[in-house]
């Protein structure tokens, strides 16, 4: 997949999307580069690898390039031992509101208690219907980006 990836940040107030939600996978990821004008990424989501490499966002922090392969499952898990700061780990909840798709991540381990949505879309300025659980808009706040949050972790805040 290469595209532009256009997409808002929410903290989420409550669980109420975990009654909506389609699906829910576990998500292990870590960065081989966190340089804010290129992050380069590993994640193993279930029994697959991915190799994702992300530019510099736009001064609003909602749309940047992105480059993503899939990758054989070993060959990830030896990329992530190579990763710096700390590996993250997270459920991803899939839900499906008025026609936009939210991705909710509960983190884990170093993390834990942080909850963030995001939603994609085609472009900046399009409207999109925002649920009830839906919190404080992130977008563009660089500490939670998954890059930053691997290396400062929610629980040193």
């Amino acid at each position: 997949m290469e595209h532009l990836e256009i997409e808002r940040k929410f903290l989420v107030k409550n669980s109420d999307y975990r009654d909506t939600a389609h699906s829910q996978k576990r998500i292990i990821q870590g960065f081989l580069n966190c340089d804010p004008q290129r992050t380069i990424r590993v994640r193993i989501i279930g029994n697959k690898g991915f190799l994702t490499i992300k530019g510099e966002s736009n001064s609003s922090g909602t749309t940047r390039y992105e480059w993503e392969r899939e990758i054989p499952l070993d060959e990830a898990a030896n990329l992530i031992d190579l990763c710096e700061g700390v590996i993250l780990e997270k459920i991803r909840f899939e839900v499906s509101v008025k026609g936009h798709f939210f991705e909710v991540d509960e983190f884990m381990a170093e993390n834990k208690g942080l909850i963030i949505a995001e939603v994609e879309l085609e472009h900046e300025d399009e409207p999109f219907q925002k649920p009830h659980w839906l919190g404080n808009e992130v977008t563009g706040q660089i500490k939670y980006y998954n890059s930053q949050l691997s290396k400062n972790p929610f629980k040193n805040w």
